[in-house]
């Protein structure tokens, strides 16, 4: 049980991220590779902040502001400055490297016992606890604090993914939508591509570095290398969750990114309960998106030709 709930806590916690990756990818269908640096941003600002003696509301809310920061640095330099948007994300994501390193004072910053999102969420789920500690889930004795955290976790992704769709049937976030399909047309109609384009890239990689802040917490510690390979779970998660929706309605494909994201981490943990090394995490991660990316197009191909070589009535 214990296994399950830490899947799913973790799971909704980089729904965030693959909520982010979803603006960025699909939205903009831009290749932004600021988001590792941002999940890294995210937890370097949070746990140093809470360290410090801040709360948990604080220390998040300025992390996810720290990322809309380095989004918008990216889309400067792609708009104003006319950068390949590939190369312009590689080198803020190579910045963030060192401005992590600074704000963090060190390669790994644990959290101790300062006060986090999970302490909360873990306070809170206790009350309805046990002698033990233990509360019921499906059924089973599960630990307060893994289910405090994924009902907090869950609870937030879905109020992010809500605020998205609202957003993204306004007259800015479809303009932004526009601007993805058609960035001509948008010019043609008078308006500024390139400031959409950079709030676009501000409030994906916000959402990126707010997952990475909910991770620290989660985790406990912020730790250097924590964005690499980040950019390819939250693309997993989003291409898993268009396999599941199939339908290419923006709520759809909201609520795919977040069941992806739960989905592929439960798989994560399947298959290390199953004996894989966690050397060969990486690895392994790359294959499941390489499977997401073939088999669409395979099963397509396959369904093709059986219609096409079926009798005809």
């Amino acid at each position: 049980m214990s296994l399950l709930l830490g899947a799913l806590g973790m799971g909704s916690v980089l729904a965030l991220l693959a909520l982010g990756i979803f603006v960025s990818f699909r939205i903009f269908a831009f290749p932004d590779m600021t988001a590792e640096g941002s999940v890294t941003l995210g937890a370097a600002v949070a746990a140093a902040l809470l360290v410090a003696g801040h709360d948990p509301v604080t220390a998040t809310a300025a992390a996810t502001a720290a990322g809309a920061v380095a989004g918008t640095v990216t889309g400067v330099l792609h708009t104003r400055f006319r950068l390949n948007g590939l190369l312009a994300g590689i080198l803020v994501m190579t910045a963030l490297y060192s401005i992590n390193l600074h704000i963090m004072g060190r390669s790994n910053l644990p959290l101790g016992e300062a006060q986090s999102f999970v302490t909360l969420t873990g306070s809170l789920a206790a009350r309805f606890a046990d002698h033990d500690g233990n509360v019921q889930f499906m059924g089973r004795a599960a630990s307060a604090q893994d289910l405090g955290l994924f009902i907090g976790a869950a609870i937030f992704a879905g109020v992010v993914c809500a605020a998205l769709y609202l957003f993204f049937h306004t007259r800015i976030g479809s303009a932004m939508r526009a601007t993805g399909d058609n960035p001509q047309m948008i010019r043609a109609l008078g308006s500024n591509d390139g400031m959409l384009i950079t709030a676009g890239l501000a409030l994906s990689n916000a959402l990126v570095a707010l997952s990475g802040a909910l991770l620290a917490q989660y985790q406990g510690f912020a730790d250097l290398q924590m964005g690499i390979g980040m950019l390819v779970w939250g693309l997993a998660s989003v291409i898993i969750g268009e396999s599941l929706t199939g339908s290419g309605k923006l709520g759809y494909l909201l609520i795919g990114a977040i069941l992806g994201s739960v989905l592929f981490r439960l798989l994560v943990a399947v298959a290390l309960r199953w004996g894989l090394d966690p050397a060969d995490l990486k690895l392994v991660t790359a294959v499941f998106v390489l499977i997401a990316l073939v088999a669409p197009g395979m099963v397509a191909q396959l369904r093709g030709r059986l219609a096409g070589g079926a009798p005809n009535a």
